[in-house]
Formats: structure tokens, sequence, C-alpha cells
């Protein structure tokens, strides 16, 4: 394997999507500070620290399983770690460690790229835990109080823009890792990553949209909605007998952090054929957003043109996203060319695992 340019450069991306994402977040809690919105404050900012506090206890707990030797962290004490995490950084002496190693591997032609894919695997895992945690959140949040209650802000439509950008690049490069660790053929940089984009951003944008039409409706409605997807997720993952944690606790908590991902997304975690889950999945999608649509307009129909528009952009979106996976699993996935080679959200590694393998492999492999 060989770390290219433009692999580097999607890396590093990353790393400004990440604290643009976070500091715009917090930039917007402290504005609604100001004018005397504490109660958008506060959740704005409890996004913010589920999201940071859940991926430094996955982070310092995969640097405790892992060995010293894997990481620039061999120069640290454990003790000293711990109190890194504690502060919310964590996650910085990773992406350290990938700007170090992805330096030297791109411009100083350096072989030694194991290591470095299997922190950048870690990262992609832990990046995708912030964006269904965090970012997708605060979207509902910030286009809620921006239709529902007409404050609107410059830092918000940043706030907005900076989740679309962190949905767009987690979800994308969670694929690309997904697939290297496995020693698959990844996803082919244009029309595949384009369309596998726009399906996962199309179809979270209609979900987005319209659990903020029911939360307008009534926000007990949104609660129990979304506790009811979660705790289905939840109990699916628990189902699936996952084993990506050794502490059982954890194993539990991650669990939970799944069920949360589902509530937005399909997300298959055990390396199984997905296509029946798939397809149940996104029956119960649509259905989910026809009734929210249908009850919206039956209990508010005298609104403005604006909750027109985002009908139908609901409606546009969702069948735009269901069109997109449909051409991507058809057309474009690389499993088209490559025979005998399992679906990247689905897969088991075929042939024997390397020594060395990352930690998303050996979790599919389990």
């Amino acid at each position: 394997m060989k770390l290219s340019a433009y692999r580097f450069a999607w890396t590093v991306f990353g790393i400004l999507t990440y604290i643009l994402d976070i500091g715009a977040d917090i930039w917007v809690a402290f504005q609604y500070f100001d004018k005397g919105h504490y109660s958008w404050f506060a959740l704005t900012l409890v996004f913010v620290l589920i999201a940071t506090v859940t991926i430094q206890i996955f982070s310092l707990s995969w640097f405790k399983d892992d060995p010293p030797e894997s990481s620039d962290t061999r120069r640290c004490s454990p003790r000293q770690i711990t109190v890194v995490h504690l502060f919310q950084m964590g996650i910085f002496i990773r992406y350290k460690d990938v700007l170090r190693k992805g330096f030297k591997a791109v411009y100083r032609s350096s072989q030694d790229v194991c290591d470095l894919f299997n922190i950048v695997a870690d990262l992609s895992m832990l990046r995708l835990f912030e964006t269904f945690l965090e970012s997708t959140p605060q979207l509902i949040l910030q286009i809620f109080i921006i239709l529902e209650h007409k404050e609107r802000l410059s830092i918000q439509y940043v706030t907005i823009l900076t989740s679309f950008l962190t949905i767009a690049w987690a979800t994308v490069d969670y694929q690309r890792c997904l697939r290297r660790s496995l020693k698959m053929e990844e996803i082919v940089f244009g029309l595949p990553t384009v369309v596998y984009l726009l399906y996962k951003l199309f179809t979270i944008t209609s979900r987005v949209l319209s659990i903020v039409l029911l939360t307008i409706v009534n926000v007990y409605f949104t609660l129990a909605l979304v506790a009811v997807v979660w705790l289905f997720g939840t109990i699916w993952a628990f189902r699936q007998q996952t084993n990506f944690c050794k502490s059982k606790y954890l194993e539990m908590y991650y669990r939970a952090v799944v069920g949360v991902i589902l509530v937005f997304t399909f997300f298959n975690i055990k390396g199984q054929n997905t296509q029946v889950p798939m397809a149940v999945y996104y029956i119960l999608y649509v259905l989910q957003t026809a009734c929210i649509l249908i009850l919206f307009w039956c209990v508010k129909p005298s609104l403005t043109e604006v909750f027109l528009i985002v009908t139908i952009t609901i409606t546009v979106t969702i069948i735009l996203g269901l069109i997109c996976l449909v051409l991507y699993y058809l057309y474009l996935h690389p499993k088209k060319h490559v025979p005998n080679v399992a679906d990247e959200i689905d897969g088991l590694e075929a042939g024997p695992t390397r020594e060395q393998s990352s930690r998303i492999s050996r979790f599919l492999q389990q």
C-alpha cells in the first residue's frame, strides 16, 4: 500500500473540517448566550460535549489496547495520555501521528505506511461517531431555530455549512478507510465517489429536514420517534453480537452509538450481507418520512411558502438519494469489477488476515 499526495490532502482536509465544525458550533452557542437564548446555548454545547467526550473515551481505550510502538505515544506515559484525553485533546495526538507519518510517506518516500493506515482507520471511525453525535443533531437544531423562531445569525449558516462538510467527509472517508483496511479495491475517485456521497447527503438531508418539521409540530413527537428508532437500532446491534471493544461496558456504549447512527442513515456493523437489512431500513425510512409530511400538513395546513419549499426539498432529496443508492450498488460499486469480493459495508476480507490488521478489519472478521 502507498500513500498518495491526494490521500494525504484528504486527511488534512478532515482535520480542518473537524476544527472548523467544533469551532463554529461553540461560537454560535456563545452568540445565543449573548442574546439571552440560554436553552439554545445549552443544547448546542450539550451536542458538542456528548460527541467530544464519546470520541475521547473510545480513543483512550484504543490507545490502551494498541501496542505502544504503534504511534508516537510511545514517548508519553499512560498517565499523560489519560490527562490529554481528559482535556478533550486526545484526537489531536492521532492527527499529529497521521501528519508526521503521512508527510514522511508522501514527501520522503517512506514505505512504513501500515501503522499510518491503521491510525487513519481509527480516526475515520472516531470522526464517524462525531458526525452523527454532534454535526447531524446540530443541523436539526440550527435549521429548527431558523424556521420556527426566525432567529438568523451569520454564524448559524457557517455551522450548517460545516456540518454538511463534516457529514460529506466522514461518510466517504469511512468507506475508503474500510476498504483499504480490508485490502479491497477502493471506491474510485470520480463518479463512484460522487454518487456515493450524493446518496448519503440526500438521504441524510431528507431525514434531517423531516425531523425538523416533526419538531415544529411537537417536540415530544420527535423525542418519541428518535427514541424508538434508536432503541430498535441498539437492539439490532446487540443481536449482531458485536465485539468491537475489549471492555464489556464500552461495547455496550458502542452499540448505543450505533443506534444513534441508525437514526439518520444505514450503518452495517458486522460484515454480513446487507441487502435485506438495507432494504427494510429504507422502506421504513420512506414510510416514516411520508407520515411526518402528512402529519405536518394536517396539523399546520396554513403555513408559509418556506415550509412548502422544505416539503418539496424533503421529497426530492429522498427520491434522489434512493436513486443514487441504487445506481451506486448496481453500476459503480467496486465489487462489480472484482469477482468474489464482499461489499465494503458488508464485508469480510477474502483470504488470510494480515498480521498487522487495522481495528476495523479485526472487528469485521469477528
